[in-house]
């Protein structure tokens, strides 16, 4: 493959992601009480008052945390590849103090040296390579500016992973960056003043089809490699059958997440 072709191929891809969530843009708040829940612990990391402060939001989806930024007296950037999030963003937390920029968390469109903070929920695992993300939220830090970003770590999902494995061979749960790599990936992006949390987290549902209401909800559906087809109502009631096997005395299914919650200091 050449290289012309394997641009295509990425900006295709990153492309398939932006309108995979775009097209939940007006249903992300109402399936969204996970990467709320993590937001918030990622926020707790940050000082309570960033009055003069310049926050970049990465990845801010519907503003949500954008506003909370706000309310801690900071100037923010949202920061989104998704158009149509960032509409949403902009409805929530309005215009005063805060800008919207549509864009690449890859290639920032930002100068050197530009924000105090770069935060970052839940976004990064979108990328191929996470060091080329964490090089760039650290070229565009100030010195002495933070980087606080959450990420989703190999054996998230694997629920849904196992039970769709026994209805066909095709992949339906993207893959996600395991300990080692991403340990590789601050090397490389030289952030080596950095602390990790690394919680798993079990979220319960009623049934396998919640699960994936919920995923459809925020606009976690693009799969790379993956075709986009439609997915049979029989289909899906096979693979509700296969994820019974983790049903808790409750009757409730697990959906257990692999978090990272990253700290980096730029020295």
């Amino acid at each position: 493959m050449n290289a012309v072709m394997m641009l295509d191929d990425t900006l295709h891809e990153k492309q398939a992601i932006a309108d995979a969530f775009g097209r939940a843009a007006s249903t992300y708040d109402t399936h969204a009480k996970f990467q709320r829940d993590v937001g918030h612990w990622l926020l707790d990391k940050m000082p309570q008052d960033l009055s003069g402060k310049v926050v970049l939001d990465l990845g801010c989806g519907t503003g949500y945390f954008s506003k909370l930024l706000l309310e801690r007296g900071a100037t923010v950037v949202c920061g989104d590849l998704s158009a149509k999030m960032l509409n949403q963003a902009m409805q929530r937390c309005g215009t005063v103090n805060i800008t919207y920029q549509q864009l690449d968390a890859e290639c920032l469109p930002f100068n050197h040296q530009r924000f105090d903070y770069v935060f970052s929920s839940l976004a990064l695992q979108w990328c191929e390579d996470l060091s080329v993300p964490l090089s760039e939220a650290k070229r565009v830090l100030k010195p002495n500016g933070t980087i606080f970003f959450s990420t989703l770590l190999d054996g998230s999902l694997f629920e849904l992973r196992q039970a769709w494995s026994e209805i066909d061979s095709y992949q339906h749960v993207n893959d996600f960056i395991s300990f080692n790599r991403l340990k590789i990936a601050l090397a490389q992006s030289q952030c080596i003043n950095h602390a990790l949390d690394l919680p798993t987290i079990k979220v319960w549902y009623p049934s396998a089809f919640a699960v994936m209401r919920d995923l459809k909800g925020i606009g976690a559906t693009h799969v790379s490699g993956r075709g986009q087809g439609l997915t049979s109502r029989r289909t899906l009631m096979q693979v509700d059958m296969a994820y019974q096997k983790f049903t808790n005395q409750q009757g409730l299914l697990p959906a257990t997440y692999q978090v990272c919650l990253g700290v980096i200091q730029h020295d």
